[in-house]
C-alpha cells in the first residue's frame, strides 16, 4: 500500500519564483522512444542547474521495485544512495529567460492527487503557459525530420506543428492527465508528441532529444544551446548510415520507409495512414539488422522500463 504521508515538501533555500512564467513538464514513464525525455532531464540538469522548489515524495509517488534508486559499493561499503527525483524547479534558458520546470519520473501512485496538487502549484505561480513533450515509435525513416502531434487547447501550435492527428485511443501517461486537467481549468497548454523512427526506440537517440527541444522553443519562445546533442547525433546517424549502407534489406527497408514519409507529407496518400505497416519489417527485425550499433549505446535506468504507445 503506498505511503499515505505528504506529497511534498518546499525547500527551505529555494530561490523565490516569479509569476507569469511558462510550465515546462518533462517526465520519463511508460514510453520514452529514442530516450527524447531522459535526454532532455540530463540536458536541464547539467547545463541549466534549475534551482529545486518542490520536491516530490518518493514514498508516496514511487514504486521502488520497479525503479530501483541506485547505490554505489566500493570493496567492503557503501558510498552513495541515489534515489529517483521529481521536482518543480526554477530554470533557465541558454539566455537567461526563466520558466518553471517539473522534470523527474512519471508517479506511480496518486495520480490524482498529484494532478490537483501540480495544478494548485501552477495556480499560484500563476504560469503562462503549460508545455510538455513525450514521445512514441513510429515506421518512419530517420533520414526525414522527427515529426510531432500536438494537443491541447493552442490551436496555432496544433495548426502549425501537428503532421499527424489521429483519432484512436491509447494508454494514458501523467502527461496526458495533466493536459487534460489544464485544459479543463482554461490553462493554455500544449502537448508534443514525437514520432520517432520504431527501429531505433530502444536506442538513445539525440535527434529525438533535439527534436524536443525545439519542440519546447516553438511553444515557449525559449532558447536551448544543443550544440552537444548535435555533435551526439552527426555521429550517430553517421553508424547507422553505415549499418543500412551494409544490408539489402535494411536499404529497401529505408527507401520502403521514405517513400511512404514523403508520399504522406506531400498529402498524395490520404487514403493510407501514416503508420500502415502491413509491407515493412517489424521493429524487432530491424533492431536484430542493428544490434552491433545499437548495442553500444545502452539507455540509462530510469528509461529500461519504456514500453509501448503512450
Amino acid at each position: 500500500m503506498p505511503f499515505a504521508g505528504p506529497l511534498y515538501e518546499r525547500i527551505a533555500s529555494a530561490p523565490p519564483v516569479p509569476a507569469g512564467l511558462p510550465l515546462v513538464i518533462a517526465l520519463t514513464g511508460f514510453t520514452d522512444a529514442g530516450g527524447a525525455v531522459a535526454q532532455v532531464i540530463d540536458h536541464f540538469r547539467d547545463d541549466l542547474e534549475p534551482a529545486p522548489v518542490i520536491s516530490f515524495s518518493n514514498d508516496a509517488l514511487l514504486d521502488y521495485r520497479a525503479r530501483r534508486p541506485i547505490v554505489a559499493f566500493q570493496a567492503d561499503h557503501l558510498t552513495d544512495y541515489r534515489p529517483q527525483r521529481l521536482e518543480l524547479s526554477l530554470a533557465h534558458d541558454a539566455v537567461g529567460q526563466p520558466f518553471v520546470l517539473l522534470s523527474g519520473y512519471e508517479p506511480d501512485f496518486a495520480w490524482e492527487a498529484f494532478a490537483e496538487t501540480v495544478l494548485g502549484l501552477a495556480e499560484g505561480l500563476d504560469v503562462s503557459t503549460v508545455t510538455w513533450v513525450h514521445s512514441i515509435p513510429m515506421p518512419v525513416p530517420h533520414t526525414r525530420p522527427i515529426g510531432t502531434t500536438v494537443s491541447g487547447t493552442r490551436s496555432d501550435l496544433t495548426e502549425a506543428h501537428s503532421v499527424w492527428q489521429p483519432h484512436t485511443q491509447v494508454p494514458a501517461t501523467i502527461g496526458h492527465l495533466l493536459e487534460y486537467r489544464f485544459a479543463e481549468s482554461g490553462a493554455r497548454v500544449s502537448g508534443f508528441v514525437l514520432l520517432v523512427p520504431h527501429y531505433l526506440a530502444d536506442t538513445e537517440y539525440p535527434a529525438a532529444a533535439l527534436a524536443a527541444l525545439d519542440s519546447l522553443t516553438v511553444a515557449t519562445g525559449l532558447v536551448f544551446d544543443g550544440d552537444e546533442l548535435r555533435e551526439e547525433n552527426r555521429e550517430f546517424v553517421e553508424k547507422v548510415t553505415e549499418q543500412v549502407a551494409a544490408s539489402d534489406e535494411l536499404t529497401r527497408m529505408l527507401q520502403g520507409l521514405e517513400e511512404r514519409y514523403d508520399s504522406y507529407m506531400a498529402g498524395s496518400n490520404l487514403g493510407q495512414p501514416i503508420i500502415h505497416t502491413g509491407d515493412l519489417p517489424s521493429a524487432d527485425e530491424l533492431a536484430a539488422e542493428l544490434e552491433r550499433f545499437l548495442a553500444s549505446r545502452p539507455r540509462g535506468e530510469d528509461d529500461k522500463r519504456g514500453g509501448g504507445l503512450g
